[in-house]
């Protein structure tokens, strides 16, 4: 909200951000876009769907909102699927080494 108790304009808040920056002491590569990025990734990390981050972001179609959503998406996911699977296949009997590192061990000695 403005000073006057309004919303920012399309791009008024971009140009009001920089002076916001200089006077918190943060390095001039700071912008805006760094703000709402993180914020949606974090948003986005925490679980929320594409469109609870269009509600909050204001983009205007799902497929903007998306870019941000799939790092997230895959994180979850891979973990997602690593916790299904359990120890299974993961993590070797004591003495088993594979292969490869069985061709490592006679190069070293």
């Amino acid at each position: 909200m403005t000073q006057t108790g309004k919303s920012y304009g399309a791009n008024d808040f971009s140009e009001i951000f920089p002076s916001w920056c200089e006077a918190s002491d943060l390095p001039r590569h700071c912008v805006f876009h760094g703000l709402r990025k993180a914020a949606l990734t974090r948003l986005a990390d925490a679980g929320c769907t594409v469109h609870e981050l269009a509600a909050i972001s204001g983009h205007k179609t799902l497929s903007e909102v998306q870019r941000y959503t799939n790092a997230a998406d895959q994180a979850r996911l891979a973990k997602a699927a690593m916790e299904r699977m359990g120890n299974q296949g993961v993590k070797p009997e004591p003495g088993q080494v594979s292969k490869p590192l069985s061709g490592q061990r006679k190069k070293l000695g």
